[in-house]
């Protein structure tokens, strides 16, 4: 049996997850996951520095999910196959949120021909988990599987500020700190982004100008379940030079409010 690097060794102490965790199905999925729109196909020595695991570990893995067909090579350069969608498939097919969403985001957007998205939280992420866009918008734009940093979203916000000020001020403790701001109006002070997350979680809605993306601005709100429980956020997103703030406010947030209140009677 191999023997642990001093660093795995540490790492596996101090998560001490317990005698039924598998680090190789683990190490599996970290190799899939390094694989991103900046490192589309990388080298073995590519993957093991982006995962930070010996090469070794690295091409055990690789060569096992080469074998299953989720990764394929050409002998230097390795990238996912579509098979990797089974797993995501699996998600959306699976969850009930998702697939009563979807229709929900295509009325909207068809109402007012704008984006529509709805997401969940992942760790400092919001993950689009249903989506639809107006026929103008470009087809390979954002849509499922999408990933925004959660702090500087309105999906975000509200998800945030449904979780009460400990979880919020845990979220805040767990930015990393020289991340850069996505925009120059992006909220980076944190007792001000602390503030606006409050404010979403007490009104039930966030409002995000240009914070994610210049020339961008979405309003959401928060989704419930059956019990009261928020299992995601839904949106309007639109062009700031096209629809004004006070449209979103007056038109957007009564209808998207009165589509949360029927999803929650469709959520168990």
């Amino acid at each position: 049996m191999a023997r642990l690097r001093q660093a795995d060794a540490d790492k596996r102490q101090e998560n001490d997850f317990g005698p039924d965790f598998s680090e190789a199905l683990a190490r599996g999925l970290t190799v899939i996951t390094a694989f991103a729109a900046d490192r589309r196909q990388m080298t073995l020595s590519d993957v093991a520095k982006a995962i930070d695991l010996p090469r070794a570990t690295t091409r055990r893995a690789l060569f096992t999910l080469t074998r299953l067909g989720y990764v394929e090579t050409d002998g230097k350069l390795f990238r996912l196959t579509p098979r990797i969608l089974r797993l995501a498939a699996a998600y959306l097919t699976s969850n009930a949120v998702s697939t009563i969403l979807q229709p929900a985001c295509e009325r909207l957007c068809r109402q007012f021909a704008e984006a529509c998205s709805a997401a969940v939280l992942d760790g400092q992420d919001v993950v689009m988990i249903a989506h639809a866009s107006p026929p103008r918008f470009i087809a390979v734009g954002p849509g499922v599987g999408f990933r925004l940093p959660a702090f500087c979203t309105s999906l975000g916000r509200v998800l945030l500020g449904a979780q009460g000020s400990e979880a919020v001020d845990r979220f805040l403790d767990g930015l990393p700190p020289e991340d850069p701001a996505p925009t120059p109006r992006s909220l980076t002070d944190r007792a001000a982004l602390r503030a606006a997350i409050l404010a979403a979680g007490a009104e039930g809605y966030s409002l995000v100008d240009q914070e994610a993306e210049l020339g961008f601005r979405s309003i959401s709100v928060p989704v419930q379940r059956y019990d009261g429980a928020v299992v995601c956020a839904i949106n309007l997103g639109v062009r700031a030079e096209q629809v004004p703030v006070a449209r979103m406010i007056d038109d957007f947030l009564p209808v998207l409010r009165q589509e949360a209140a029927e999803l929650k009677q469709q959520l168990f």
